[in-house]
């Protein structure tokens, strides 16, 4: 076991990654937490960051030995949108990344690893409404068939080799620090941008699509919880469903409109209409709650007053009150 308490966070330029790093560091120290990424930031910020590639298991097992890491986030991955346009570089990356990080776990090299799983994990037969945590899964994208695949694989490793690794099935993500890295649910994201920046705004789903969506911060502070759980309290080694909030294009509009009473809408739906489709509408994340007592504190008001606020500093205008 190592005593060392360094983090490696991979793929820490994505939407995810750039708020996680930013939260580890405040916990634990920036020097102990090694952001790293396939590309150089413009800023590597206040901490150290090393240039990585997850296909180059020699080069993750140099990164992982010098900086004496015990613990890695694994979160390099192409998303839904992106994949379906590129399907076997998906593949590629989502899995044999995974795995290249899952076989340095196996002989010891550090600790404990999180990854990343997805409501895409789940099909146009999968319950739609409080989906629960063993529903049927049949993903009809390359990312929800990674995702899937990388859950078993997860299971397998810890099981057979009693590798601590740890998983959550995010919702769409919104944040206000990383933009949106080609997913379905980015519209919630681009959305508040457009709105602060006084455009309106062409939505590629339809108004009532309903789909679960979760702050960031709150993403972030579960993601950090499953880490620091006991490992004996958790029953699952695959992915734990995580729920936050339910709402349609329709509703993020109109709780942006109470704030911007000239915001306008416009609904294009395109080829991710069919993905929204074949997602849940809610998630049952009695598991998360029960094994590592999860709660989320985020609803939709709050989160649009909070979203706004921090995006009138990134562009430097000035939010309307009504």
């Amino acid at each position: 076991m190592h005593s060392s308490k360094n983090i490696l966070v991979i793929g820490a330029l994505g939407q995810i990654g750039q708020d996680l790093v930013a939260a580890l560091r405040e916990k634990h120290g920036a020097d102990k937490i090694i952001a790293s990424d396939i590309r150089l930031p413009e800023d590597t910020g206040n901490g150290p960051f090393v240039k990585l590639d997850v296909l180059d298991s020699n080069q993750l097992r140099e990164a992982i030995q010098s900086y004496e890491i015990a613990e890695v986030y694994h979160l390099a991955a192409i998303l839904s949108a992106k994949g379906e346009q590129n399907p076997q570089l998906a593949w590629d990356i989502n899995m044999k990344g995974l795995l290249n990080v899952l076989d340095l776990a196996k002989v010891g090299l550090f600790n404990k690893l999180f990854w990343p799983s997805s409501i895409a994990v789940f099909g146009p037969n999968s319950p739609k409404d409080q989906t629960p945590q063993y529903a049927g899964t049949d993903p009809t994208t390359i990312y929800g068939i990674s995702k899937l695949a990388g859950e078993r694989w997860c299971e397998y490793y810890h099981q057979k080799y009693g590798v601590d690794v740890r998983s959550i099935r995010y919702p769409g993500l919104i944040g206000y620090k990383g933009m949106p890295g080609g997913g379905t649910t980015d519209y919630a994201v681009d959305i508040y941008h457009s709105a602060v920046q006084g455009m309106d705004y062409s939505c590629f789903l339809n108004e009532a699509s309903y789909l679960p969506m979760m702050y960031m911060e709150d993403a972030i502070r579960a993601t950090i919880e499953l880490m620091e759980a006991d490992p004996n309290r958790l029953s699952i080694r695959s992915s734990y469903n995580l729920g936050g909030i339910s709402f349609s294009p329709r509703e993020i509009f109109q709780s942006i409109k109470e704030h911007f009473e000239g915001f306008e809408i416009s609904f294009s739906p395109d080829f991710r209409q069919g993905i929204a489709d074949s997602w849940p509408r809610s998630i049952d994340d009695s598991y998360a709650r029960k094994d590592w007592d999860w709660n989320p504190t985020y609803d939709l008001k709050k989160m649009t007053e909070e979203m706004l606020n921090h995006l009138q500093e990134k562009y430097k205008v000035k939010v309307p009150s009504n």
